[in-house]
């Protein structure tokens, strides 16, 4: 389905009270971007995440997510991080983030030794009060292929590494040695109108049904600077939509389903 035809589909079955919550959202996208535009990073997103309304057993999901993100190549290889930050009505409730760096093993850049850390904290609430926890984090070693067209409006890249959990001692949570396969890509079409982008990560967790979880979050953006009297205009309007099995956690603290939540998104780029 297309961008276009999965929007039209999906505002017929917003109600009244979901259409107003966006209006707002909307409202505070533009005020988020103007604020973070001082900020060294490549770009900004502010996600209104639906699944709350199309799940009944993720009512206490997280309804707004902010994303920073930064890449960075150099003579080296590349840099990469991202921080997610989740919020509800009375403040921030978590994050996380992921930072990675790569460095190249061939002239021609496609071939590189890829090292990442992963983690981040969480919160809840309780009738007296809330409480916090951290992430059980993890690093990963491997390596990468790295491809991209002679403009860049296309890049695909794949990693296989070795991931290692460490100890959570909040949640008993044990070590234990796992691997991860991920696939990073992008494309931009339609004479820079619209860009594809996203991943997909499969590792091993010994804890799940099957034993792997999947998640990938492909995004669609439609790119208003293209448009005529827009140019400086970095905005970007679109979806994200998380597709995954055995990761998310529902209301009855359980992460053994397969889910696809979308979001109605905002991005400012740098």
């Amino acid at each position: 389905m297309d961008g276009l035809s999965f929007f039209c589909n999906f505002a017929a079955v917003l109600n009244s009270k979901i259409i107003n919550n966006m209006k707002r959202f909307f409202s505070l996208a533009i005020l988020l971007v103007a604020a973070f535009s001082g900020a060294q990073a490549q770009n900004v997103q502010l996600h209104y995440d639906l699944g709350h309304n199309l799940y009944n057993d993720l009512s206490s999901r997280t309804t707004v997510t902010t994303t920073v993100e930064m890449f960075k190549p150099d003579t080296w290889g590349s840099t990469f991080m991202f921080t997610d930050i989740d919020y509800k009505n009375d403040g921030t409730i978590g994050a996380y983030w992921e930072i990675a760096r790569e460095f190249n093993l061939t002239k021609n850049k496609q071939w590189a030794a890829h090292v990442e850390y992963n983690g981040g904290v969480g919160s809840g609430e309780t009738p007296g009060g809330y409480y916090g926890n951290r992430y059980q984090h993890s690093v990963l070693l491997g390596g990468a292929w790295n491809w991209a067209s002679k403009d860049f409006s296309k890049t695909f890249s794949v990693q296989l590494m070795y991931k290692y959990y460490f100890k959570n001692g909040h949640t008993g949570a044990h070590p234990y040695n796992s691997f991860q396969l991920t696939e990073v890509w992008g494309t931009t079409f339609a004479h820079g109108l619209c860009t594809f982008s996203g991943f997909c990560d499969v590792w091993y967790d010994p804890d799940v049904n099957g034993k792997l979880i999947m998640v990938s979050e492909p995004q669609f953006w439609f790119n208003l600077n293209t448009l005529k009297g827009m140019k400086n205009v970095n905005l970007s309007l679109g979806s994200e939509v998380e597709i995954s099995n055995n990761f998310v956690w529902n209301d009855r603290g359980e992460h053994n389903r397969f889910y696809a939540i979308p979001t109605v998104a905002a991005k400012w780029t740098f």
